[in-house]
């Protein structure tokens, strides 16, 4: 098994590990939740792996996700000596986090699922709509999620096959489609006693369909996704690991804070972190083997 934490890792002057933060997706979704890591934590490094070349993940077999999980931490340990790991893909997440913690029990590792308790617990109709993938929502995660909160709130399930990788290409008129159709078939939304006043975003590529989502089910719904408490619960693991960078005049600017590598199209992984999040980045193309 390979050491999740190399010997020869660099270590800061506080005698702090002064690895990076590894960031995965199977494509350019995750750039949501790195948008939220950056956000709450300016001081890190981050290396971001699309694994486009292999996507969707959503779409495929349990074996296929948890193979390329493997194959892609791998990388990123030996590769990139990360500190720690965030699984920005709520496929992957169900599929292999409990996997890849086995593997490296000495990494922390941070998993995304789609927020179906914040959503209980501030739905006042008590009806919640909830898109995700196929994988997502096939997932034995998922189902035992959803089957602790059935007794207080009654969740429309849409799988939304083609919606990601729409998003993924900025394909906008797949993108209104798509959100038509899927929100069309899962019912009405409001705040009155029969509506759903809630929409779980439960794929990271859906927020970047959010102003489309928005114009579909009016401006009073709730729209809920996991970036920002995933940073927050990464925040919390490199605290208790005591791998917090440390504010000082040597740390990177936040524009400069992350590489992006992708196994598919460099174009358009450059195109979507400039579109979504305001960046001109270097994009490096790679082969990881599984």
């Amino acid at each position: 098994m390979l050491s999740p934490r190399p010997k020869h890792l660099a270590v800061q002057a506080t005698g702090r590990p002064a690895g990076a933060i590894g960031v995965f997706d199977s494509g350019v979704g995750g750039l949501s939740v790195l948008k939220a890591l950056r956000a709450e934590l300016p001081h890190e490094r981050f290396v971001y792996v699309a694994d486009s070349g292999h996507a969707p993940y959503g779409e495929r077999d349990d074996v296929h996700v948890v193979t390329r999980s493997h194959a892609i931490t791998r990388h990123l340990v030996t590769q990139h000596h990360i500190k720690a790991l965030v699984v920005a893909c709520n496929t992957a997440t169900a599929a292999a986090i409990q996997a890849l913690r086995q593997s490296y029990p000495d990494l922390p590792i941070i998993g995304i699922e789609p927020a179906l308790k914040p959503a209980a617990a501030a739905s006042q109709t008590h009806l919640i709509g909830v898109m995700a993938t196929r994988g997502t929502l096939n997932s034995e995660k998922f189902r035992n999620l959803l089957e602790s909160l059935r007794s207080q709130t009654t969740f429309v399930l849409q799988p939304c096959d083609g919606l990601a990788d729409a998003i993924e290409h900025a394909d906008a008129t797949k993108i209104e489609a798509a959100c038509a159709y899927y929100t069309g078939a899962m019912g009405r939304f409001g705040l009155n006693s029969d509506e759903m006043d809630t929409l779980v975003l439960g794929c990271t590529h859906y927020p970047f369909a959010e102003n489309t989502l928005r114009n579909l089910v009016g401006a009073n719904v709730a729209f809920l996704e996991g970036g920002a408490p995933v940073a927050r619960q990464t925040r919390r693991l490199l605290a208790a690991h005591h791998q917090l960078a440390e504010i000082n005049s040597t740390n990177l600017p936040l524009a400069d804070s992350s590489d992006f590598f992708t196994t598919g199209s460099a174009d358009i992984l450059h195109q979507a972190a400039q579109r979504w999040l305001q960046l001109q980045v270097h994009v490096r193309t790679l082969t990881i083997e599984s």
